[in-house]
């Protein structure tokens, strides 16, 4: 029983060896078909996350300009209305 088996193998192996190195020619061609077009969608994909931060930056950047803005104006609002405030008590004093 175990020389028939060893036959039948055999027999399977010789007869399927060409057509299993067929498939693994077009396997590998469709492999390097699909590593390129991995490759450009990457390159895609690279190309939308640095317009997505440079979107991103631009944004931050506008509001962090204006609360600077906005904290300078307070800041120079409440230093002048202090500067007044002094002025006005040493006027008082010197009356």
């Amino acid at each position: 029983m175990k020389p028939i088996i060893r036959k039948f193998s055999l027999a399977f192996l010789l007869v399927s060896g060409p057509a299993v190195l067929a498939g693994l020619a077009q396997t590998a061609s469709q492999d390097a078909h699909q590593a390129g077009s991995d490759l450009k969608n990457a390159g895609k994909d690279t190309g939308n996350a640095a317009k997505s931060v440079g979107k991103a930056t631009a944004k931050t950047s506008k509001r962090a300009a204006r609360k600077v803005k906005h904290t300078s104006k307070s800041a120079v609002n409440k230093g002048a209305n202090e500067t007044e405030k002094g002025a006005s008590k040493v006027q008082q004093k010197t009356q």
